[in-house]
């Protein structure tokens, strides 16, 4: 028999692979001269993958059922598909950004399991009866699949507005900037051809498309005006980027998202009697799928991108989070077995 220590042991290592891979990210992405760190991360993150196939599998033949009976399963099952996830993603787009977002979700989510939760909802016990069902594993590994493909994409989101906002109002105007270099490269053009100005010559010499305007101005403003659009660019492509990988990541997402309500429903049926309860389990499962609906409306059908679709993802965001962690901290309904309510 493998010990609860055991499992124990498998934890907390992983809490350490997750934080390292964190921290390699987070240095990657600000000095992206050294290149190493970005695959040393990739290779820890990697053996934190593991670690969690491991704990889930020996937890499985040791138990003899799916492990997604409680919420310490269910954390450590959506750290793993965060993981895979991740790392299936950052191989067809070859950017670190995905392991610097999506690493600090799992070393959090891993936290709160080993940390928070109390010994006695970390082991496995016997399933009620209405969990002695084949749907345990399609219902409940569809909608944490769902979870953590929409959790991706609605964190890209995220990152965008708070980017956005950056770009926006932290870094000066353009036309300040500008008019702060022109003044600066005249004062040193008139230094080095021992020339004083006077106020009346800067106002005739203001344009660089002035017949006044000395060459070497007119060189330099060139010189700053390319590297200017240069740097638009890379923050534009970079906005656009990530509103990309938001938008098909969550149309990923929002499939499974379906039918895991739908097979929810479908046992639902067979365990008691109704397809639906309203209670508020179902209630914001409902009100995640019409969120994420909403969002892939504006982006397919009407045809939106930018900071609307990018607002509604990020407020899903932690809608979901909701649906799957804060209505347990309710007790109530039909779906508070195995979680907060019982311990």
């Amino acid at each position: 028999m493998f010990s609860e220590n055991y499992f124990n042991l498998l934890n907390n290592i992983l809490f350490i692979l997750v934080f390292v891979s964190t921290a390699l990210y987070w240095f990657q992405l600000s000095f992206k001269f050294v290149t190493i760190l970005n695959r040393i991360a990739e290779i820890t993150s990697r053996f934190a993958t593991l670690n969690i196939f491991l704990f889930l599998l020996i937890r499985w033949i040791e138990y003899g059922y799916f492990p997604l009976s409680n919420l310490y399963e269910s954390l450590l099952f959506l750290s793993f598909i965060l993981l895979f996830s991740y790392q299936l993603l950052e191989s067809k787009a070859k950017s670190p950004i995905f392991g610097g977002i999506v690493l600090p979700i799992v070393l959090l989510i891993s936290g709160f399991a080993e940390l928070t939760l109390p010994l006695e909802m970390q082991k496995a016990g016997a399933l009620v009866p209405a969990l002695q069902s084949n749907w345990l594993m399609m219902h409940v590994s569809l909608m944490m699949l769902s979870y953590a493909i929409l959790l991706i994409g609605s964190a890209f989101s995220i990152v965008y507005l708070v980017t956005f906002i950056v770009f926006k109002y932290t870094i000066r105007p353009f036309e300040k900037r500008y008019f702060d270099y022109q003044e600066s490269m005249r004062g040193l053009v008139n230094l080095a051809k021992g020339v004083a100005l006077t106020r009346e010559d800067y106002k005739i010499r203001s344009s660089i498309q002035s017949s006044y305007a000395c060459p070497e101005i007119i060189s330099l403003n060139n010189i700053f005006l390319e590297q200017e659009a240069f740097a638009e660019s890379a923050r534009t492509n970079f906005l656009s980027q990530l509103d990309k990988w938001s938008s098909r990541t969550i149309s990923l997402g929002f499939p499974f998202l379906t039918i895991g309500i739908i097979a929810g429903a479908v046992w639902a049926n067979e365990a008691w009697g109704a397809y639906w309860s309203w209670d508020p389990k179902e209630t914001w499962a409902l009100i995640t799928w019409l969120i994420f609906a909403a969002y892939l409306h504006l982006r397919l059908i009407v045809g939106v991108t930018g900071k609307g679709p990018a607002f509604l993802a990020s407020i899903a965001f932690f809608v979901v989070w909701i649906c799957y962690l804060g209505v347990n901290f309710l007790g109530q309904g039909l779906h508070s077995y195995g979680w907060f309510v019982n311990n």
